[in-house]
């Protein structure tokens, strides 16, 4: 398996033999470490937590909460975590659910070295993608950003004041830290034109964001 990084595995099983064996394989396959090791879904819990594995190996059926809650519950504060279920029977309506929360990868007991590989390199494969796919956002999103700044900043030397100057301004004066040049030829145009439940709008916004510079 050619992964840039060393994956960190949580595993969670009740079966403390499944906990044994899995760690065994996890221990054969280049690039993986175990960080830590659940007997239960509260456990799984507060482990990834702690330890902020990359991938969680779980069990459905455990005490105290179940598999799927557990995940339920950790992608709350850990959105980004790969998951892979383990389970000793094929049920439909747990693989259902799976789904529906964003696992992809379920493992039937007894699994192979091979499918549990198997498993991990496409989980792997996804979250690679998800981090590209964050990352080309990202750009995106800059890219955008200095268009309608190099934009703003024109429409103020050229003294535009149309609705696609409003437009403009409007994007830019969401932004935190926003250049006051927009704000205050974004409020001259309401004027101008008129809007004044607009104007109303914006002298609300500087006030909060003053109140929350001022508070923070």
């Amino acid at each position: 398996m050619s992964l840039n990084k060393k994956l960190r595995i949580l595993i969670a099983d009740d079966i403390q033999e499944t906990r044994r064996n899995t760690r065994l394989m996890v221990s054969t396959i280049d690039n993986l470490e175990v960080v830590a090791i659940a007997s239960n879904g509260q456990q799984a819990i507060e482990m990834t937590r702690e330890h902020q594995p990359d991938i969680l190996l779980m069990d459905i059926n455990m005490p105290l909460v179940d598999g799927l809650t557990a995940i339920r519950q950790i992608l709350k504060f850990a959105p980004n975590v790969g998951c892979i279920i383990i389970s000793a029977e094929r049920n439909p309506n747990a693989f259902r659910e799976a789904m529906s929360i964003g696992i992809r990868e379920y493992l039937i007991k007894p699994f192979t070295l091979d499918e549990l590989e198997t498993a991990v390199e496409r989980v792997a494969g996804r979250m690679e993608e998800s981090i590209q796919s964050s990352i080309q956002a990202d750009q995106l999103r800059k890219k955008n950003e200095e268009n309608l700044k190099q934009l703003g900043n024109e429409y103020i030397r050229s003294k535009r004041m149309d609705d696609q100057a409003i437009r403009v301004f409007e994007q830019l004066v969401d932004y935190p830290g926003c250049d006051q040049r927009w704000v205050q030829t974004l409020a001259i145009i309401y004027v101008l034109r008129m809007r004044w439940g607009r104007l109303k709008l914006l002298i609300q916004k500087i006030e909060r964001d003053a109140k929350n510079t001022s508070s923070s």
